[in-house]
């Protein structure tokens, strides 16, 4: 039976095993003697009670118990590394760098004050920002582009990604001063919204939009959307309906982050709404700088006109007409 006081060197030992396919490998990598790498193996043995290699093959394979133990060994290595990382931060004030991932609307909203207190507070932290749309900064996770992101929480991001929620902002609609929409009180019903022709995030015709907000707000109301356009910038949106191609649904923060001059921004009466998160990869530990940062974003105050993530109380106003940046 596996014990509470099983040594976590007997892991080292067994993992080296595994990873160079012999006993005398292993102890050369790991800086131990054949023996003590073999009696590491063989006290793990006892203690799990099943052979978990088959010396008869050379180079030596794992058994079937083996292959699953090792899964579970490298799973403990890991998160004693993540720990171990997590108190480096503590042990003195924390140096380096980190990138933060972004998009549009919450570099303006959000991560400009955000750079601003840590270039004051942690001058030993180097931050370096990289803006992407949504579903690029998924890859830059995936790559080690970026150490952090923040990105909305849908469409849901790949996977081995770990993510705390911040904050929940409306869907607000754009349109022209003179639109037969501006003659409906606010909210604006959906079912008027989807009579008329639409710009929105994302990329037109791809099959990732569907997982946007915008999207699934119509299909919750089994509603199709006359999409005509799509982008990722908040101000191109803005300007493609001053130009009268369509409508625009988006963000509350990407409305209140624009030149809104010679459009109407106002709220549309859905439930849900944009929900944004702060994401980081599980499949390495986070360096100090990473974590220093990742808890300076959850104590940071939420931008003006949205609401934090598990408070309860009314969904902010964002206020009747014209939207300005808060």
């Amino acid at each position: 039976m596996l014990r509470t006081d099983l040594r976590l060197e007997w892991l080292v030992s067994f993992l080296g095993v595994v990873d160079t396919g012999s006993f005398s490998a292993a102890a050369e990598v790991i800086h131990r003697s054949q023996g003590r790498v073999s009696m590491h193996v063989a006290a793990l043995e006892r203690e799990a009670g099943v052979p978990l290699f088959d010396r008869d093959r050379r180079p030596v394979r794992l058994t079937d118990a083996g292959v699953v133990f090792a899964d579970h060994a490298r799973a403990i290595l890991r998160q004693l590394a993540g720990a171990e990382a997590a108190m480096a931060g503590y042990r003195g004030a924390a140096r380096g760098v980190v990138t933060l991932g972004s998009y549009p609307s919450a570099s303006v909203a959000f991560v400009s004050q955000l750079l601003e207190r840590m270039a004051r507070t942690r001058p030993a932290i180097k931050v370096i920002l990289v803006e992407r749309s949504t579903l690029e900064l998924d890859a830059a996770l995936a790559a080690g582009e970026v150490d952090i992101c923040l990105r909305p929480m849908a469409p849901p991001p790949g996977p081995s990604v770990e993510s705390r929620p911040l904050w929940w902002e409306g869907l607000i609609v754009v349109h022209p001063p003179d639109h037969p929409l501006a003659e409906l009180p606010e909210p604006l019903p959906l079912a008027e919204v989807a009579g008329h022709p639409l710009i929105t995030i994302g990329r037109l015709g791809s099959p990732e939009a569907m997982g946007f907000e915008t999207y699934r707000a119509f299909s919750e109301r089994g509603l199709e959307p006359n999409a005509v356009q799509a982008t990722n910038q908040p101000q191109t949106l803005i300007s493609l309906v001053r130009s009268g191609l369509g409508i625009g649904v988006t963000n509350l923060l990407a409305v209140a982050t624009t030149d809104t001059d010679g459009v109407v921004a106002r709220r549309l009466d859905v439930p849900c709404g944009r929900r944004v998160a702060v994401h980081w990869s599980t499949t390495a530990p986070l360096t100090p700088p990473a974590r220093t940062l990742l808890r300076e974003i959850e104590a940071s105050d939420v931008p003006a006109g949205t609401r934090r993530l598990g408070e309860r109380g009314p969904v902010p106003r964002p206020g009747a007409g014209r939207l300005v940046a808060g």
